[in-house]
């Protein structure tokens, strides 16, 4: 019975009952309120990302987390390919490979661990030792280059790939990596997609502490293919030996028929193998910063005045073009004046004294200033350009290694873009003379060339007029490399009479005087002699005398200024041999001697900067060159 709500009792079972309404109303029963709720919500959430991370793992990342947990127990050593040998045309080693090992420990933040180069001996010794976790060795090579110095700029070096250059997308594209080296000049960077090999790999098994179980599969490494150079290695030396220790310059060697480098040798030089062994950064600053350049390749790549061996050019352009004959002959006077400008003859300067009535030949072989200016002059700049630029003066020969120069031919319309901007209102004016002619024709001025460029129009007259590009590849995989040849269409007569007019030279009477009567003790002539035994009056047997062998050569001096303060002048020479025999042939052949004829063989181009005249400096180097091929 109720009582009314002023009474105790309607008030308890009121408070009851709006206590049980608001528990079910205001809550989640199931879980619970205020702390229950909290700690619940709390248990669900953990539970969520547990359950999102496990699903993550497994089934999203399933696949990279499967490599990564056999990356704890497997490990992929690099088996380095070694690098193709370079070869010279008889087969020998130019360029070798020496085993070495590379240490590869934990470094830093690079998965890839750091390198350290180990020879055989450290190598054992660590391997004795026991190698720390996660440290391992691995085979490399280094280059060995046979002889030091005397075909460094053509051999070039290799170089390890810096880090930087590791991110680029060429050495990714072709899967370099960490401690690879690649051809940073000459040959080794020319033929770098040849030489360089193809790694390979081993997939071995490791345990927690990161040492080698077992090998469980392997890649095997592909050495580099091998490249056969036409450089003879022995005429390479003698080039070397040949050329003045303290002097700057260039050798060219070359076979004229065909192009093919013999012999490339620049002083100063470097030696090769101080980049496989590794060079400091102060050492390779040094090296750098010499004044002297000792990694710069003068042979193709210094430009000089070439002197008077540009008279070669200068003659083949008058007699094609008809300016001047095998007969036309001018008076040497000493000196020809033009207004206050004067343009000596050399044998003038120095002695004081003319020549007389001088022809092409007497021109050659005595280098007539005198008249050469004239050829020039009737020749005329433009035309002179002409044959300049279809010899190769003013633009790169082709050569394979990097580094070649173009020269620079002059004419009028080079000065007037040279002079564009100068302030000289005469220049502007005035831009070109026929002072300037006189200057281009005997080799000097503004006329730039290579040594290589001398020796490619060397060869021109030696292979009868066919011009062929310069080469110094021989083979590749008993592959002979086709030669690039052009017939230039040059008239035999203008041929022969620069021939005769470089032959007499090289003659007495000629500039050429350290090549007069050039004669060899040759490899056959020594043989008969040891065959040919002689008993003297005591009863001694000894060999005959070894008859000599006489050949027949042409040759061009050249002495060249370069604006020094102080007069010097570069010393060039170019020759080339054997050549047919005509009267010299038949003079030794009556007198009992061997005399070699026929085709040239070789070409020899020297320069000496600032060293003085070609014929006192650089021609002593051409015949100990020319000794060395003919005594063999």
């Amino acid at each position: 019975m109720k009582l009314g709500k002023a009474f105790p009792d309607s008030l308890i079972v009121e408070e009851k009952t709006t206590s049980r309404l608001s528990r079910r109303e205001g809550s989640f029963w199931w879980i619970g309120a205020g702390r229950a709720l909290f700690f619940t919500t709390i248990l669900f959430l953990a539970f969520f990302v547990l359950l999102w991370r496990l699903f993550d793992l497994t089934i999203i990342q399933g696949h990279r987390m499967r490599t990564l947990a056999d990356g704890n127990r497997t490990r992929e050593l690099v088996r380095h390919a070694p690098r193709g040998r370079i070869l010279d045309r008889t087969g020998r080693e130019l360029v070798s490979n020496e085993k070495i090992f590379r240490l590869v420990k934990p470094c830093g933040k690079l998965t890839e661990g750091c390198r350290e180069q180990l020879n055989q001996e450290e190598a054992t010794k660590l391997r004795g030792e026991g190698l720390p976790a996660g440290w391992f060795l691995e085979t490399d090579y280094v280059r060995v280059y046979a002889d030091e110095r005397s075909l460094s700029h053509l051999l070039g070096y290799t170089g390890e790939l810096t880090g930087q250059e590791l991110g680029q997308e060429y050495y990714q594209l072709r899967f370099y990596g960490a401690g690879d080296r690649v051809g940073r000049m000459g040959v080794e960077a020319v033929f770098e997609e040849k030489l360089r090999g193809r790694d390979g790999r081993d997939l071995v098994e490791v345990d927690a502490q990161g040492k080698v179980l077992r090998t469980l599969g392997s890649v095997q490494e592909l050495p580099g293919e091998d490249i056969v150079l036409s450089v003879d290695r022995d005429l390479a030396i003698a080039s070397a030996r040949a050329f003045p220790k303290d002097e700057k310059g260039a050798v060219v060697v070359t076979k004229p028929a065909t192009g093919e480098i013999l012999a490339m040798y620049t002083s100063p030089t470097f030696d090769a193998n101080d980049f496989s062994r590794g060079l400091s950064t102060e050492e390779y600053r040094k090296l750098t910063e010499d004044p002297h350049q000792p990694l710069f390749n003068r042979a193709i790549g210094g430009a000089y005045p070439p002197g008077s061996t540009f008279k070669i050019v200068t003659a083949l352009g008058a007699l094609e073009e008809g300016a001047m004959r095998a007969d036309t002959t001018v008076e040497d006077i000493g000196v020809i004046k033009i207004g206050p400008a004067s343009f000596p003859n050399w044998y003038f300067t120095q002695y004081g004294k003319t020549e007389g009535m001088v022809d092409m030949l007497k021109a050659i072989a005595r280098s007539n200033d005198i008249y050469f200016y004239k050829a020039g002059e009737a020749l005329g700049i433009t035309k002179l350009a002409k044959w300049a630029h279809i010899v190769g003066v003013g633009k790169t020969l082709g050569i394979e290694v990097p580094g070649e120069a173009s020269g620079l031919m002059p004419d009028p319309s080079w000065k007037e873009s040279y002079f564009t901007s100068a302030q000289d209102q005469e220049a502007r004016n005035n831009l070109w003379y026929l002072g300037d002619t006189y200057h281009v024709a005997i080799g000097q001025g503004y006329l730039l060339t290579t040594p290589l460029q001398v020796n490619s129009w060397t060869n021109l007259i030696a292979s009868g007029g066919t011009l062929c590009k310069p080469t110094i590849l021989k083979e590749t995989r008993n592959k002979k490399q086709e030669t690039n040849c052009k017939d230039l269409g040059i008239k035999k007569k203008t041929i022969d009479l620069i021939t005769e007019g470089m032959k007499r030279a090289c003659e007495p009477g000629g500039t050429g005087w350290p090549l007069f009567n050039f004669k060899v003790k040759s490899a056959k002539s020594k043989a008969q002699s040891e065959q040919s035994v002689a008993t003297d009056s005591s009863g001694v047997h000894s060999p005959l005398p070894t008859p000599d062998l006489f050949v027949p050569l042409a040759c061009k001096t050249g002495t060249a200024e370069f604006g020094d303060p102080n007069n010097k002048t570069h010393a060039w020479f170019t020759v080339f041999a054997p050549i047919p025999t005509l009267d010299t042939g038949d003079q030794y052949i009556k007198s009992g001697q061997e005399v070699t004829t026929g085709e040239p063989e070789i070409s020899v181009t020297v320069l000496v900067e600032g060293a003085g005249e070609g014929s006192d400096v650089a021609a002593p180097i051409a015949k100990k060159i020319l000794e060395a091929w003919f005594s063999r």
